[in-house]
């Protein structure tokens, strides 16, 4: 390991700097309140200069153990100049005016980190990223178990110096020259998820809810889900939606939106009390529960469209395609559950494990997969890019371990971890991969190496996405064997027309074959990359 300062010992000495100022809850919202717009519905609404996570110019230093596989040569010239970078950031901490906030992440008797936020306030609007991150997490219980871990954030650094820097085996991360919630948000999570690896967890970037459903011969049964996927891909919006279960004795409870903590016995620990939702397009009719939610006084956004008498606009995407808001989980009520944490499966009917794709051309909207198949659905991530990511890249198509931006150390090991742990568990845990996008987009290339989209994607709708979450938790699907995957698909769904998301009915057989052999290339060479991988894993989903 390179000669850097003690970042750790550094971080624990900031908390009692002459120049820090510590910050509870209520001084946070009063501060931060003259440099909000208030809205109609009495929120604050804040806007950042940087509007999404800076993944293109973050690195993780430490041992072998958290280097990246991978950097670019931006992202090399960062990690080489780290010890330089620090020193200069020690000497700016040791004159700068600070705000603290401490949280604690988690709400359990076996692992909870502590957070603290040390923020720069040298411009003194950057006070609302303290306020915003800390109305995601809950209040500092030193006496619970867990790491101590630090981000600080210098909004102010040069922004041709930007940069995020990642010690997670100290437990501490430099965000400098952004002022984005979301990596405040982000930067403790990844932490936590590499300790909670220690610990023999796996950190997941899923969501989670409790459902009690009627099934065919007319008994209740509870299951936990999992729901994995990457920002824009509608993780937040089917962990906080109901499905329609309204036969008596029927109930959904919201559980988290984004990162747990999944033990080998089933059990996932929660994380957070406020949802950083994305509210690009949120709707009262398609996301009733998530609307509702949305506009109580207390949800505090960022980069939202609010006119000058306060009305909120979530269509319009002028500022960015990446507006947030922090909604607090209590307002999901009477679907909020009383506990952050998701029991273990012993004590369930079952744990369903639903991976969220957003794909346009073959992939069916909803596959049943086999314990190889569901690992290799982790291992692949498929997606496209969002505003949340890089959005130079919105629309592309991508692929991310997990779902998971932000694992730190050997990705092979966490597909093989999700491995062991189906066939642990069999036929207790079911685990299926749902398509969020569509079928039928066909794209052609240009001269200059770009693609235009020639005929749009036959795009599946919440509602119907939301019957197929019903049908499954109702055990109401009769599953039938797919040709060209080798997964297992609906024949029929009540209440959405799957006939129309038959791929037949959208391509010649030609071109079936084309997606469908492209497709598995690019799985092969992505999984490719991990020769520590499970060959099973490999295999699955690309052969």
């Amino acid at each position: 390991m390179p000669d850097y300062i003690a970042v750790g010992e550094s971080a624990r000495d900031l908390y009692h700097h002459r120049n820090v100022t510590h910050l509870s809850a209520s001084q946070g919202r009063e501060m931060a309140r003259p440099f909000a717009q208030i809205t109609e519905f009495g929120n604050l609404n804040f806007h950042s200069n940087v509007r999404n996570r800076s993944a293109a110019l973050t690195v993780c230093a430490g041992s072998d153990r958290v280097r990246q596989s991978s950097l670019s040569p931006r992202q090399q010239a960062i990690l080489d100049g780290v010890p330089a970078t620090l020193v200069k950031v020690q000497r700016y901490l040791d004159r700068a005016p600070i705000v603290c906030t401490r949280r604690t992440m988690g709400d359990n008797s076996v692992f909870n980190p502590h957070c603290t936020l040390y923020t720069s306030t040298y411009a003194k609007d950057t006070v609302r990223i303290p306020y915003m991150w800390g109305e995601t997490l809950l209040p500092y219980r030193p006496q619970l178990p867990g790491p101590e871990l630090a981000a600080i954030f210098v909004p102010e650094w040069p922004e041709r110096e930007r940069q995020v820097l990642v010690f997670p085996e100290d437990g501490v991360t430099f965000a400098l020259g952004s002022d984005y919630v979301g990596e405040a948000k982000k930067g403790c999570l990844r932490m936590a998820m590499w300790f909670a690896k220690q610990e023999g967890m796996l950190g997941v970037h899923a969501g989670s809810k409790i459902v009690e459903a009627r099934g065919p011969d007319g008994k209740l049964r509870r299951y936990s889900m999992l729901l994995f996927g990457l920002s824009a891909t509608g993780k937040t919006t089917h962990s906080c939606h109901t499905h329609g279960l309204e036969d008596e004795g029927e109930e959904m409870d919201v559980v988290q939106d984004d990162v747990c903590f999944l033990r080998e016995d089933g059990s996932a620990l929660g994380t957070e009390r406020g949802f950083y939702l994305k509210t690009e397009g949120l709707d009262p009719h398609s996301q009733p529960l998530l609307y509702h939610a949305a506009i109580q006084s207390d949800t505090v956004f960022e980069n939202v469209m609010v006119d000058a008498e306060g009305h909120i606009d979530f269509q319009d995407e002028t500022i960015t395609s990446n507006g947030r808001g922090v909604v607090q989980m209590a307002h999901f009520a009477p679907h909020a559950s009383d506990t952050i944490n998701v029991p273990p499966v012993s004590e369930l009917d079952g744990l369903l494990l639903v991976f969220i794709t957003r794909r346009n051309t073959v992939v069916p909207v909803v596959s049943k997969l086999n314990a190889e198949q569901a690992a290799a659905a982790f291992m692949l991530g498929e997606s496209i890019e969002s505003s949340a990511g890089d959005p130079r890249r919105v629309g592309e198509s991508v692929r991310v371990v997990g779902t998971n931006p932000f694992i730190v150390g050997d990705e092979a090991a966490e597909g093989n971890w999700i491995y062991d742990f189906l066939q642990t568990h069999g036929d207790r845990v079911q685990a299926y991969l749902i398509n969020t996008g569509g079928v039928g987009e066909i794209r052609e290339k240009l001269p200059d190496g770009t693609s235009r989209v020639r005929r749009e994607v036959d795009r599946i709708q919440i509602p119907e996405t939301s019957a197929l979450f019903r049908a499954l938790v109702r055990g109401k699907v009769k599953w039938v064997d797919e040709p060209y995957f080798g997964t297992r698909v609906p024949a029929q769904v009540d209440g959405a027309d799957i006939r129309r998301f038959d791929v037949e009915s959208h391509y010649s057989q030609q071109e079936i074959g084309e997606y469908v052999d492209a497709l598995k290339r690019e799985r092969r060479e992505y999984l490719d990359q991990f020769p520590t991988l499970n060959p099973a894993i490999a295999k699955a989903l690309a052969d």
